[in-house]
């Protein structure tokens, strides 16, 4: 039988984030992760073969934590129509933690130059648009609001601008009217007029 596993596996992760966040992606090594997890690198090395499966890995695990945000949303709505775009616009209206931030804006640098890191994200965007569509009344309405609120949610990610709290709220009230409403196909609106 071979030797019972001590390393948390979080643990790395949560070392891998304060990295990214305190030096920035470039500068992630994982002799720097295992420092800051308190741990040989040969642990590091154990589940995380490369510096990109160790950044891989913290951003699926930021995927599943958004995933899980957006669902907690959801279920607190119980059930209601469309429930899944009008739980996206709820977490829209809650501030985005400053670590997260900051992780994010780290980590976007090495997404645009790395096709394989991107994955995760756009299979998880690949799966929200689809949920969107195949899950509301009014599936046009829906989609230019779940389009507004990653807008918003990503200009606040990013660092771009911040919302003040009564403004966050005020938008993602106005962007949750855009899910009912079914806008006109352009080529319609050209014969109508």
């Amino acid at each position: 039988m071979g030797r019972r596993r001590v390393i948390d596996r979080d643990a790395v992760l949560d070392a891998a984030e304060r990295v990214v966040s305190r030096n920035g992606a470039a500068r992630l090594t994982l002799d720097a992760v295992a420092a800051e997890a308190g741990i040989s690198k040969a642990s590091v090395l154990y589940d995380y073969k490369t510096k990109q499966m160790l950044i891989k890995a913290v951003i699926e695990r930021r995927v599943l934590a958004e995933d899980a945000r957006i669902q907690a949303c959801i279920d607190r709505l119980g059930p209601v129509a469309d429930a899944a775009i009008r739980g996206r616009i709820a977490a829209t209206a809650r501030a985005i933690p400053d670590e997260d931030r900051t992780v994010a804006i780290s980590l976007c640098a090495t997404l645009a130059h790395d096709a394989e890191l991107r994955q995760p994200i756009q299979k998880l965007y690949r799966e929200r648009i689809d949920e969107v569509l195949t899950t509301s009344s009014h599936p046009r309405g829906a989609m230019l609001a779940f389009l507004a609120a990653e807008a918003m949610v990503l200009m606040e990610l990013f660092g771009l601008h911040a919302w003040p709290e009564a403004e966050r709220a005020r938008l993602a009230a106005e962007i949750a009217w855009l899910v009912d409403q079914r806008p006109a196909d352009p080529g319609e609106a050209a014969v109508m007029a």
